[in-house]
């Protein structure tokens, strides 16, 4: 049925790769914004996300209304992707390591916010001794459509098994998109939505969720049969230790 036994996973970048809320907090404030606590900016509806709370509103409203304002911004918030942002704890490490697994095609699917996505994520992504190109598939989701048409084009360009098939995420609608395509979802919640409102307000089952960057790892290397540089150590320290003795 399929040509081949290649495995296939798909990262969403801001909040599951990259730490978006650094980007984004840091950008508000050169701005004379203030985009409060991550905690509070989880728990946010998607369209006050960028608003801030009832605190923060009537200042950050006033800095967005013009338009010149709200390039100003968005030039800003691409300076800082491109130059300072980073990855989350142990990402970096992961994408090499699967990146040069023979058997294992990566790719990016994106909804990021900033002038000339492909360029701003290759310098993001060079800043970390990866090359965007050495990625298997690379697509930047325009704001209204559905993340599960690229998944299935990804799976569909390579003819994936579906049932080798993953897409990691940090909100619902990856991981629902990540289902309509027919690939195994991964779920984060430490980016743009937190553990208890994908689990209690979207009911996204607990046991998928990472709430932390290295619990990602491993879930990962887990699942796409890929040793852990951790047990890779250990098993190394214990031939020493035997060939000494």
């Amino acid at each position: 049925m399929y040509p081949n036994r290649d495995k296939l996973i798909l990262f969403d970048a801001d909040g599951t790769i990259i730490d978006a809320f650094a980007a984004i907090a840091e950008t508000f404030s050169r701005n004379g914004m203030d985009i409060g606590d991550l905690e509070s900016f989880q728990k946010r509806h998607k369209f006050f996300k960028y608003l801030g709370g009832i605190k923060e509103f009537p200042a950050n409203i006033k800095k967005q209304l013009g338009k010149h304002s709200r390039q100003q911004v968005l030039t800003s918030l691409t300076e800082y992707y491109r130059e300072e942002a980073q990855f989350y704890e142990g990402i970096a490490d992961l994408l090499k390591q699967l990146i040069a697994t023979k058997g294992i095609r990566v790719g990016l699917v994106t909804r990021n916010i900033s002038h000339d996505v492909p360029l701003t994520m290759r310098r993001l992504f060079a800043r970390h001794d990866i090359d965007l190109d050495s990625l298997d598939y690379f697509a930047h989701v325009p704001l209204r459509a559905s993340k599960a048409e690229f998944f299935k084009a990804a799976r569909f360009q390579f003819q994936t098994n579906p049932a080798l098939s993953y897409a990691c995420g940090d909100e619902h609608s990856d991981f629902h998109s990540a289902i309509a395509a027919g690939m195994h979802p991964f779920v984060v919640s430490y980016g743009f939505e937190d553990y208890h409102c994908l689990t209690s307000k979207f009911e996204i089952p607990r046991d998928i969720i990472s709430r932390t960057p290295l619990a990602l790892c491993e879930r990962v290397r887990h699942a796409l049969d890929v040793e852990s540089p951790h047990l890779r150590s250990t098993t190394m320290r214990l031939i020493t230790a035997s060939a000494a003795s």
